[in-house]
Protein backbone atom coordinates (compact mmCIF):
# COMPACT_ATOMS: atom_id res chain seq x y z
CA UNK A 1 0.00 0.00 0.00
CA UNK A 2 0.91 3.65 -0.75
CA UNK A 3 2.44 5.71 2.10
CA UNK A 4 -0.61 7.73 2.38
CA UNK A 5 -0.71 10.45 5.06
CA UNK A 6 -3.99 12.06 7.06
CA UNK A 7 -4.09 14.74 4.68
CA UNK A 8 -4.11 12.66 1.51
CA UNK A 9 -7.23 10.44 2.76
CA UNK A 10 -9.95 12.70 2.68
CA UNK A 11 -10.23 14.29 -1.19
CA UNK A 12 -13.67 16.07 -0.74
CA UNK A 13 -16.83 15.99 0.31
CA UNK A 14 -19.87 14.61 -0.83
CA UNK A 15 -22.65 17.11 -2.06
CA UNK A 16 -25.83 15.52 -2.46
CA UNK A 17 -29.56 15.75 -1.18
CA UNK A 18 -29.43 12.60 0.62
CA UNK A 19 -26.17 13.34 2.40
CA UNK A 20 -27.36 16.52 3.07
CA UNK A 21 -30.40 15.23 5.55
CA UNK A 22 -28.24 12.83 7.18
CA UNK A 23 -26.32 15.60 8.58
CA UNK A 24 -28.83 15.79 10.99
CA UNK A 25 -27.98 12.50 12.38
CA UNK A 26 -24.29 14.01 12.19
CA UNK A 27 -22.97 11.47 9.56
CA UNK A 28 -20.79 13.23 7.04
CA UNK A 29 -19.96 11.74 3.61
CA UNK A 30 -16.61 12.29 1.99
CA UNK A 31 -14.89 10.98 -1.25
CA UNK A 32 -11.59 9.63 0.40
CA UNK A 33 -8.62 7.78 -1.10
CA UNK A 34 -8.83 4.31 -2.63
CA UNK A 35 -6.53 2.72 -0.18
CA UNK A 36 -6.98 4.23 3.02
CA UNK A 37 -8.95 1.73 5.40
CA UNK A 38 -11.86 2.61 8.16
CA UNK A 39 -8.89 3.51 10.82
CA UNK A 40 -6.82 6.09 8.62
CA UNK A 41 -10.43 7.71 7.81
CA UNK A 42 -11.23 8.28 11.47
CA UNK A 43 -7.89 9.62 12.14
CA UNK A 44 -7.74 12.21 9.60
CA UNK A 45 -11.19 13.44 10.30
CA UNK A 46 -9.92 13.91 13.77
CA UNK A 47 -7.17 15.72 12.85
CA UNK A 48 -8.31 17.71 10.13
CA UNK A 49 -11.50 19.13 11.88
CA UNK A 50 -10.00 19.44 15.76
CA UNK A 51 -12.96 19.21 18.40
CA UNK A 52 -14.68 16.01 16.31
CA UNK A 53 -14.90 12.65 17.49
CA UNK A 54 -15.57 9.96 15.20
CA UNK A 55 -18.02 6.70 16.19
CA UNK A 56 -17.94 4.54 13.02
CA UNK A 57 -17.22 4.56 9.30
CA UNK A 58 -18.59 3.05 7.10
CA UNK A 59 -17.15 2.84 3.29
CA UNK A 60 -17.98 1.93 0.02
CA UNK A 61 -16.13 0.87 -2.93
CA UNK A 62 -17.79 2.14 -6.74
CA UNK A 63 -16.13 0.75 -9.64
CA UNK A 64 -15.69 3.09 -12.68
CA UNK A 65 -18.75 3.12 -15.53
CA UNK A 66 -18.35 1.80 -19.08
CA UNK A 67 -17.38 4.52 -21.28
CA UNK A 68 -17.35 4.25 -25.08
CA UNK A 69 -15.44 5.73 -27.98
CA UNK A 70 -15.79 4.58 -30.72
CA UNK A 71 -14.53 1.14 -30.82
CA UNK A 72 -12.85 1.23 -27.99
CA UNK A 73 -14.44 0.50 -24.48
CA UNK A 74 -12.68 1.75 -21.31
CA UNK A 75 -13.79 2.36 -17.88
CA UNK A 76 -13.55 5.77 -15.44
CA UNK A 77 -11.42 6.25 -12.34
CA UNK A 78 -12.79 4.06 -9.44
CA UNK A 79 -13.63 5.81 -6.30
CA UNK A 80 -14.26 5.08 -2.71
CA UNK A 81 -16.80 6.85 -0.68
CA UNK A 82 -16.98 7.13 3.37
CA UNK A 83 -20.12 8.22 5.57
CA UNK A 84 -18.36 9.31 8.76
CA UNK A 85 -20.57 9.18 11.91
CA UNK A 86 -19.74 11.73 15.12
CA UNK A 87 -20.34 10.86 18.60
CA UNK A 88 -23.32 13.08 19.93
CA UNK A 89 -20.97 15.58 21.91
CA UNK A 90 -18.95 15.82 18.69
CA UNK A 91 -18.43 19.26 17.32
CA UNK A 92 -19.37 19.54 14.29
CA UNK A 93 -17.56 19.73 10.83
CA UNK A 94 -17.33 23.90 9.84
CA UNK A 95 -17.68 23.05 6.05
CA UNK A 96 -20.71 21.73 5.83
CA UNK A 97 -22.43 24.38 7.85
CA UNK A 98 -22.00 26.99 5.26
CA UNK A 99 -24.15 25.04 2.17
Amino acid sequence: MANVQYYDVILKPVITEKSMNALTEKKYTFLVHPEANKTMIKEAVEKMFPGTKVDSVNTMNQMGKKRRRGMIVGRTAKTKKAIVKLTADSKEIEIFQKL
